[in-house]
C-alpha cells in the first residue's frame, strides 16, 4: 500500500473566488493548493472586456497572502453582445486565456449569459480562429427540461451540433456529471476535454436529499444518479489526457445556504486535492494523479507544467464543521468528516 505520494504542484482549472470580502477571505485556500486557477467571471456586475478581466485580476494579486506563488487566469463572461475584437485583443494580450459560456439563468450570476449560441457564432468562430478555448457550463434551462436531465439534453440539442459546426474550436465542457458527457467526450477530438469537481466523484444525488435536504450538497450542476458518479470516477482515474481537476469550488455565506431558497455551490478549497487523491486512491490509480491534477490541464491550455512538486501522506485529515476566514463561517466539503489523506 503507498502511504506517500509525490507530484508535480496541480493546477485548478475551475474555480469561484468571488469578489470584494468574500475573495478576500477565500483566496488563501486556493493559492495553497494550486499554482494557477481559471477563475470564473460570473460576478455582479460579471467580468465582459479585457480592462474587467485586468482589474480583477489586480484584486486577486492583491488578495493573496504575502509571498503567495499563484497565478490566476482570467476568463471573459460571454454575453449576446460580447465583441470578437475585444476578446481576441484581450487573449493576444495575456489578460485572457478563455471564455466563458453561462446559458442565461443557468448557475449563480448568470441572468447576463447567452440566451442562444447562435447569437455568438461570430465570437465562437473568431475563437477558433485564435485558438481560445471556450469554457461551457452545459446545462439548458427549459422550464420543463427535469433539473437532472439538463446537461443531457444540452448535449444533444446544442453541444453536438456546436461541434459539427466548429469542429476545430478548443473547448472544456466544464464539471462534467453524467454518463452522456463522458461519452461525448470520449467520443470528440483531441481539441475537446472536460473538468471533473471532487463532489461528483464523491457523492451523489443521495447526498443532498436522503434523510432531509442537505443545502451543503446542493451544487449546479447537481449531482446525479450512481451509475453517473460511477462513469465520472472511471473517466477521471483512466489516465485520458481528456481529464483534468476543477474544483468548481463556490463558497456562500452558512446563512446564504441554510436558507429557504439556498445557493448553490460547494466549497471545497480548503481540502481540493486530499478529496481527489482519496478517490484514486479508492480505484487504485494513485499513479494517474499527477497526469489528471497536475498534466493534462497544461498540455490541454498549451502551458508549462508547475517545477514545485507537492508531497501528501496517508494520514488522518479531520475537517471541521465549519471555517471562519475574513469575518465569514464557511462550511467545506467534508465537514465534520475525516479525510484519509493530507498535504505535507
Amino acid at each position: 500500500m503507498t502511504d506517500t505520494i509525490t507530484i508535480r504542484r496541480p493546477d485548478d482549472w475551475h474555480v469561484h473566488l468571488r469578489d470584494g470580502a468574500m475573495l478576500q477571505a477565500v483566496a488563501a485556500f486556493t493559492a495553497k493548493q494550486f499554482g494557477r486557477a481559471i477563475v470564473m467571471p460570473n460576478l455582479s456586475p460579471p467580468v465582459t472586456s479585457a480592462a474587467d478581466a485586468a482589474a480583477y485580476r489586480d484584486r486577486i494579486m492583491a488578495a493573496l497572502p504575502t509571498g503567495s506563488d499563484f497565478t490566476p487566469l482570467m476568463t471573459c463572461y460571454l454575453t449576446d453582445d460580447t465583441d470578437s475584437d475585444d476578446i481576441a485583443a484581450g487573449h493576444a494580450a495575456g489578460i485572457f486565456t478563455a471564455a466563458k459560456l453561462y446559458p442565461a439563468n443557468a448557475t449563480t450570476n448568470s441572468a447576463h449569459g447567452v440566451t442562444d449560441v447562435a447569437h455568438i457564432m461570430p465570437v465562437l468562430e473568431r475563437m477558433q480562429q485564435i485558438g481560445m478555448p471556450l469554457l461551457v457550463h452545459g446545462e439548458v434551462t427549459d422550464g420543463d427540461i427535469d433539473i437532472f436531465d439538463r446537461e443531457a439534453v444540452f448535449i444533444e440539442r446544442i453541444l453536438e451540433k456546436l461541434i459539427a459546426k466548429l469542429p476545430d474550436l478548443k473547448l472544456v465542457f466544464e464539471h462534467i456529471t453524467t454518463e452522456q458527457a463522458v461519452r461525448f467526450v470520449d467520443s470528440a477530438g483531441p481539441n475537446v476535454a472536460a473538468t471533473i469537481t471532487p463532489h461528483h466523484l464523491l457523492i451523489n444525488r443521495n447526498a443532498m436529499l436522503v434523510g432531509g435536504i442537505r443545502p451543503h450538497a446542493y451544487c449546479l450542476p447537481v449531482a446525479k444518479r450512481e451509475l453517473h458518479r460511477l462513469a465520472l470516477r472511471k473517466a477521471a482515474t483512466s489516465g485520458s489526457p481528456k481529464y483534468f481537476l476543477g474544483t468548481d469550488s463556490a463558497p456562500h455565506e452558512i446563512h446564504a445556504k441554510e436558507s429557504a431558497c439556498g445557493c448553490a455551490g460547494i466549497f471545497n478549497a480548503p481540502y481540493a486535492l486530499e478529496s481527489y487523491a482519496a478517490v484514486f486512491d479508492e480505484e487504485g490509480a494513485l499513479d494517474r494523479l499527477e497526469g489528471f491534477a497536475s498534466l493534462h490541464g497544461p498540455k490541454f491550455y498549451g502551458l508549462p507544467v508547475n517545477e514545485a512538486t507537492v508531497r501528501l501522506e496517508r494520514r488522518e485529515n479531520p475537517v471541521p464543521d465549519d471555517i471562519q476566514s475574513g469575518g465569514f463561517k464557511l462550511v467545506p466539503f467534508h465537514a465534520g468528516s475525516a479525510l484519509e489523506w493530507q498535504i505535507l
